[in-house]
């Protein structure tokens, strides 16, 4: 029998010991009235001889951390979901049975209830003097070895509910991950945008270029596929005239996974009519600004060890121009095919021959040469229309979108476009990449004929923009992953492993 094999069969015996007394290991009428974080803020520095005067009693319940006896003293701390606090059994405070329950029955893991008086130690070290405890649920295995087992990455991603029991600075980053969502929400509501819904499951796919999970609907009879993107619906509600929306949801795609993807991400889409993606910049720098302001008290955060200025304005950089001057890409090959896939293969980089558009050839070329060396917040612009199929055509050069993409840290945070509002420029894009679907399989299947219905009806001017929620968490968390970032992130069966 393995060492935690037996540690579990013991606390099985005293689970069983419990219950013959007539002790019930998992009760639900305890009511703790205080928090160890509060506590501790509001009287860690009133001295030991105020506390005894003010004779202060509370309430504390959370799950026990660390245990040392000291003859006739057990020191504790109990962790609730603020902090850990110290708790003291000493054996003249509380009854003989009481002392000998918790030296004999309770076990690190387990979660108790607590009602003392506070106290200073010689230490100095505010503390819960108790008065009487109840167990509140016995623990059947042992909390983890803290300096091996919890620095397994794949444990810590596999049972998070450990990770988050043993590092509070993991728990402070999923607090800080919900601050972030939270003032994103604010910022919009603020500025006049209605949150919205729309499906998760879509009859068709479309809004991206990605590959979808698909199910089926029993009673519909039919195939339905997980959304890879809102916008479309988004969009039809532009053209019912909701002039800003936003929507905060998951989008999900059935693709790879890796540091920088989850097949279910978290983003944020927004429209707003009557704008144009210059802006949604000027709005982009508002936003990450005010974020980095909001969450770091500074509009410089580290990540990786680089100093991130999120201060504007912003850098702004040519597509094409970033592929020569920051990807080395020789102006004079990037319309010539035959150069341009030997340039990629010296590199190693591999291009689909069978595509047609020397954009996508660009793009793969981007994503390579460019995008690691984006560090400072950037604004891509001028990305060709072929590769931005709901995108405007810019008045000037009719062959480029106006779009940008935003990077930050090497990361695509975000994706914008003026919005592409004539039906029979829509029309005509999706049959063309319909045409090309031989080559690209990422290409959604069939046109949606309802969003250009809605299109037909009239859609006013306006420019969107999607944020990946998961990656601007990662930026100001300082978090080298993805998967740190996901309180549960998908991962490979653990018997295929």
């Amino acid at each position: 029998m393995g060492e935690e094999s037996q540690l579990i069969k013991v606390r099985l015996e005293k689970l069983n010991k419990l219950r013959e007394l007539g002790i019930n290991p998992y009760p639900n009428d305890f009511k703790p009235k205080d928090r160890a974080k509060y506590l501790k803020e509001r009287f860690q520095d009133v001295s030991a001889e105020e506390l005894e005067r003010m004779s202060i009693e509370v309430s504390v319940a959370g799950r026990l951390m660390t245990r040392r006896e000291m003859g006739k003293l057990i020191f504790a701390h109990i962790q609730d979901s603020t902090d850990k606090i110290q708790i003291m059994v000493a054996k003249n405070e509380v009854s003989g049975e009481t002392f000998d329950f918790f030296r004999k029955l309770v076990d690190l893991g387990d979660i108790i209830g607590v009602n003392g008086r506070l106290i200073k130690t010689k230490t100095g070290e505010l503390t819960v003097l108790i008065r009487d405890l109840r167990l509140l649920t016995k623990s059947l295995r042992p909390l983890p070895e803290k300096y091996h087992g919890l620095k397994d990455v794949e444990l810590r991603y596999r049972r998070r509910y450990l990770d988050l029991m043993m590092n509070p600075e993991v728990r402070e980053l999923f607090r800080k991950r919900t601050r972030i969502i939270q003032f994103i929400r604010e910022y919009f509501i603020s500025e006049g945008f209605l949150e919205v819904e729309t499906p998760m499951m879509h009859p068709i796919v479309g809004g991206a270029a990605a590959k979808p999970f698909i199910t089926y609907h029993n009673a519909l009879d039919m195939n339905l596929y997980l959304r890879i993107a809102p916008e479309l619906y988004l969009k039809r509600l532009i053209v019912g005239g909701f002039e800003r929306v936003f929507e905060l949801n998951r989008n999900f795609r059935n693709e790879g996974v890796s540091s920088r993807h989850n097949p279910e991400f978290t983003m944020l889409e927004f429209y707003e009519a009557y704008a144009t993606f210059e802006d949604l910049m000027k709005r982009t720098e508002e936003l990450f600004y005010q974020l980095a302001l909001e969450i770091n008290g500074s509009p410089k955060v580290i990540y990786q060890g680089y100093e991130i200025d999120f201060t504007p304005p912003y850098r702004r950089i040519n597509f094409l121009d970033s592929l020569v001057e920051i990807g080395g890409v020789p102006c004079e090959i990037l319309r010539d095919r035959p150069k341009l896939l030997s340039f990629a293969r010296e590199r190693g980089i591999e291009l689909n021959e069978k595509d047609p558009r020397i954009g996508k050839w660009w793009t793969k070329l981007f994503e390579e040469l460019v995008e690691p060396k984006l560090i400072q917040p950037t604004f891509v612009v001028g990305f060709p229309v072929e590769v931005s199929p709901l995108a405007r055509r810019n008045d000037q050069n009719p062959e480029i979108a106006d779009r940008f993409e935003f990077y930050v840290a090497s990361y695509e945070v975000a994706n914008a476009f003026s919005e592409l509002n004539d039906p029979l420029d829509q029309r005509a894009r999706f049959e063309e990449q319909l045409r090309l679907r031989e080559v690209d399989e990422e290409i959604p299947p069939e046109i949606d004929e309802d969003f250009l219905l809605a299109l037909e009806h009239g859609m006013p001017p306006c420019a969107g923009e999607g944020i990946g929620i998961d990656r601007v968490v990662m930026i100001f968390t300082n978090s080298s992953s993805i998967r740190e970032v996901l309180l549960f992130p998908h991962l490979r069966r653990k018997e295929e492993l």
